[in-house]
């Protein structure tokens, strides 16, 4: 297990930037831990000649302890603004990597981590980990500091006595290591605990219709309460085990101080010192109690900071960026070429794509038709490298997908799927998405998609807000401005998913004279289940188990009668 100062050592990077603040709070905690001393130094004075001769005036007291508590308070104020101002650094320079990071990751990634567990990673756990943690190690950093001025003072004060409060922090270094080692695992399966709580929840806000609708709500209930119920539980071991630190560290220093009072208070008998010098130790070494108060205090911070803050640096360090070659011409011709294509999402699955074999060639379209799972979703989706194919290569213009530079092989596919995504943004900037259109190009996109007319009725035309998702749009009205936003991209090839299923009839017709304009001179691949939009295809091509059938013209395989027939003939039988 990595110690503390190893696992310290991975936030050095985001520490960095901020390490002016952490300079002036050092400085703060410094300084108000070198005066703390003074405090029971002045009771040996006071005590000793200050009810008796003085040789010194009355007036230095109010005025030394004025002072004394100012330059406190003000060390106090520059300790917490710097570690504030580092802090809120870190924060911003982890989670600005964090996000870099989460848009260039695998897509492996989105499929073993829900939503939740990556938003409550970025925005959450590194907020509150990072705040936390710096927060403790200034306290960490100024109770130590305090610590050692008073216990220095103590040995200048009485050295054999303070020898004896020093087998005190043995035994409370024990207890802390102990005890941090719990909170460490509890506060890791807090976290999974969290995140699993977090994605109930996510899928009843994105389900709320199917929940409804299957009367579920009890069901969903109970799994949140389970759920819920798990965390609560683990919370209480949580707050049980840090809870006892502090007990524990005061019994430890109840038992020191019981014993040095005793021996004290025999060495007064024996004539070993006065009652100022006495009183002034007792005094240090009850202040020396809240120090280690808040030493055992900031275990439990420490560990939940610094857990909640690895989480991020675990998901950068586990999860490579995408890689891509060096290859990136200006705008590809658009030949596709698949050669024995294989890939299976897990091992021990059937495979999506069973060594299948296809050559598209620059400006054809071509129509993929099969039954549900066949694997044509999946082939498309190899094309931009969303998915990695196991085995087999796939090729554009020549060249290996693996040798494109990733950003120049996107550049060159526009997708319309069957699941539309939108954003919580403008009219206009969604159909921009990723470039600098102006709004004549974006006009003319909305034209094409038969959208316009809509937009013009719309409060702030172009700059009206559409709501998560494109919520205060009809599926219909979602499906057209993802044509839209492909019209405006312009890109050599483009890939219909199934791209007007949400249409009625009269507006896909609408759509479809679009969308044929849009695919003059395109390489373009088309997947649909409604056979009626693909008759005029180039060339149909027939996947059943992840291979290539059949292909040919449309008429051509209607007379073969095979998959493509039966499928034809299944869709149109009266």
């Amino acid at each position: 297990m990595p110690t503390l100062l190893q696992r310290l050592s991975r936030l050095s990077p985001y520490l960095r930037p901020g390490r002016r603040g952490l300079i002036w709070a050092g400085l703060g905690a410094a300084v108000g831990a070198a005066t703390e001393p003074v405090i029971p130094a002045l009771m040996q004075p006071l005590l000793d000649e200050g009810f008796g001769t003085r040789t010194w005036p009355l007036w230095l007291v109010p005025l030394v302890i004025v002072g004394l508590f100012t330059v406190r308070g003000l060390a106090g104020f520059i300790a917490q603004y710097g570690l504030a101002w580092a802090a809120q650094r870190a924060v911003l320079a982890l989670r600005q990597d964090l996000f870099a990071h989460l848009l260039a990751a695998p897509t492996g990634l989105f499929t073993r981590q829900s939503a939740s567990q990556l938003t409550n990673t970025v925005v959450y756990e590194v907020q509150q980990g990072t705040t936390m943690l710096v927060s403790a190690l200034l306290t960490l950093a100024k109770d130590s500091l305090t610590l050692v001025a008073l216990l220095v003072y103590l040995f200048w004060l009485n050295w054999q006595l303070t020898l004896l409060v020093g087998l005190l922090f043995p035994a409370l270094a024990f207890v802390m290591r102990q005890l941090g080692r719990r909170l460490r695992r509890l506060s890791v399966a807090g976290q999974q605990a969290t995140d699993d709580l977090a994605y109930v929840v996510e899928e009843n806000v994105l389900a709320w219709r199917i929940v409804r609708l299957h009367g579920a709500e009890a069901q969903q209930a109970a799994r949140f309460y389970g759920q819920g119920d798990r965390l609560r539980r683990l919370m209480l071991k949580y707050v049980s085990s840090s809870g006892a630190i502090t007990p524990l560290t005061q019994i430890l220093a109840a038992c020191a101080l019981s014993t040095v009072i005793v021996i004290a208070l025999w060495q007064s008998g024996t004539g070993g010192g006065t009652v100022g010098s006495f009183v002034a130790f007792i005094t240090a070494m009850l202040m020396i109690v809240a120090p280690l108060r808040h030493l055992s205090d900031v275990v439990a911070p420490i560990t939940r900071g610094l857990a909640a803050v690895e989480r991020g640096l675990d998901l950068m360090e586990q999860t490579p960026r995408e890689t891509g070659g060096t290859h990136a011409p200006g705008r590809a011709r658009g030949d596709i070429e698949l050669q024995d294509v294989r890939l299976s999402y897990r091992e021990d699955g059937l495979p999506a794509l069973d060594g299948l074999s296809l050559t598209v060639r620059a400006g054809e379209t071509v129509a993929l038709v099969g039954p549900s799972g066949a694997g044509k979703s999946t082939l498309v989706n190899l094309l931009p490298r969303f998915v990695e194919p196991t085995g087999g290569s796939v090729l554009l213009d020549g060249v290996p997908l693996a040798d494109w530079d990733t950003h120049a092989l996107r550049r060159q596919f526009a997708l319309v799927s069957q699941d539309v995504v939108l954003f919580n943004d403008t009219v206009a900037a969604n159909v921009a998405m990723g470039s600098d259109a102006t709004r004549e190009r974006i006009r003319d996109a909305l034209a094409g998609a038969q959208l316009l007319d809509f937009v013009e009725t719309l409060p702030q035309g172009l700059d009206t807000v559409i709501g998560h998702n494109g919520s205060q749009l009809s599926g219909g009205q979602r499906q057209r401005l993802a044509i839209a936003r492909a019209i405006c991209k312009d890109a050599p090839i483009l890939i219909l998913d199934e791209a007007t299923s949400a249409l009625d009839s009269e507006s896909e017709r609408a759509v479809q004279v679009a969308l044929e304009l849009l695919m003059r001179g395109r390489t373009t691949l088309v997947v649909a289940h409604r056979l009626s939009t693909i008759e005029h295809a180039d060339r149909v091509v027939a996947i059943e188990a992840g291979r290539v059938v059949e292909q040919g013209p449309h008429a051509q395989l209607l007379t073969q009668g095979g998959l493509y027939a039966r499928l034809h003939a299944m869709q149109f039988k009266t």
